[in-house]
């Protein structure tokens, strides 16, 4: 019992012994599982790889970008966006309606061979879409598209395709936003252009009665009164008494309207700039992203790698072998020395 209890433990921790003894055994084994899996790969669809890089641009509207004065240009359209503009451009890129924009344009429930009227059409086609379709931040703070396909043109295209839809689905997004804005902006602005034309309408009324400048008119209105006293002129006096009269009565309307119109102009200049720059983002159909390499379709196969699947399999097979046995020799020895 001794000398076969020293058998076995010999036997299991010499492994280039066990090779040795085995090595028939395994070779046949290696190079069925190479067979097999060579053979196997072969039914495995080529699938192509298309890859769009670019990089995020300045997340600001284009109205702050081109109408508003900023000297420090923190407002440049033109440059490269930090990482809060890649996380949020990655966020839009999965969205649903750019997957379903492509999903419509490319037929791909029918592409990927997926029956539409089976149950969880849509749960499938989602899970073949994110199997073949990738995005990314790279360290370079750029965002990187990758989709794989059976047909290569087909995955250029659609990786271009997602790229594009990033800048339309944005516009959109803030052109339904800057449409709010421009609806209180418009509202407001033009409220005021109308009061100010009311303003205008009276101020014209009371300058039909004499009064256009009511403290100059007042001073020369007065030195001319008492200069006509002063020379004992009646028909000056009457006159320059009626038109003291005229200022009297409207003269502070007048003012007080010739003062608010000045205040309103100001904020109609503000307005009108707000108005300009509302317009410009509900109308905006701007560009988000500076593109470094769009997809073009690949000339070699990314998927299989056939050689690593028969590689894997085989040293998987084999170390399977192995396993199995030195699970099958310990335990024939078991059995043998139970026997004793």
């Amino acid at each position: 019992m001794k000398n076969t209890h020293s058998n076995a433990e010999f036997d299991s921790s010499n492994f280039f012994v066990f090779l040795l003894k085995w090595r028939k055994t395994l070779i046949i084994i290696g190079f069925a599982a190479a067979l097999v899996s060579a053979i196997v790969s072969l039914f495995i669809q080529n699938k192509y790889l298309s890859t769009v890089i670019f990089f995020p641009a300045n997340n600001k509207s284009l109205s702050k970008a081109v109408l508003t004065e900023d000297a420090q240009a923190k407002n440049d359209i033109s440059s490269f966006g930090e990482e809060e503009e890649a996380e949020a451009m990655l966020q839009m890129l999965q969205s649903d309606e750019i997957k379903w924009k492509i999903w419509g344009k490319y037929d791909l429930i029918n592409h990927y061979e997926i029956d539409s009227t089976e149950d969880f059409a849509q749960t499938n086609l989602s899970k073949k879409w994110d199997a073949n379709v990738s995005y990314k931040r790279t360290e370079f703070n750029s965002i990187r598209i990758d989709v794989m396909d059976t047909d290569s043109n087909l995955a250029a295209n659609i990786a271009n395709d997602i790229a594009a839809l990033v800048d339309s689905t944005k516009n959109q997004m803030l052109r339904d936003r800057a449409k709010k804005a421009l609806e209180v902006v418009e509202g407001e602005y033009f409220s005021l252009i109308e009061y100010m034309n009311q303003l205008d309408d009276s101020l014209t009324i009371i300058r039909q009665k004499g009064v256009y400048d009511f403290e100059s008119q007042s001073e020369m209105i007065l030195r001319a009164y008492y200069q006509a006293i002063a020379d004992n002129n009646g028909r000056a006096v009457t006159e320059m008494e009626r038109q003291l009269d005229t200022l009297a009565l409207y003269g502070s309307a007048y003012q007080n309207m010739t003062e608010q119109r000045e205040f309103l102009q100001e904020r109609l200049v503000l307005l009108k700039g707000k108005y300009d720059e509302a317009k410009v983002d509900a109308q905006q159909n701007g560009t988000w992203k500076f593109v470094v390499n769009r997809a073009v379709p690949a000339e070699k196969k990314a998927y299989p790698k056939r050689s690593l699947i028969v590689l894997i399999s085989t040293l998987s097979t084999l170390l399977l072998a192995i396993l199995s046995i030195i699970g099958v020799s310990n335990y024939k020895k078991y059995i043998e020395q139970s026997k004793l």
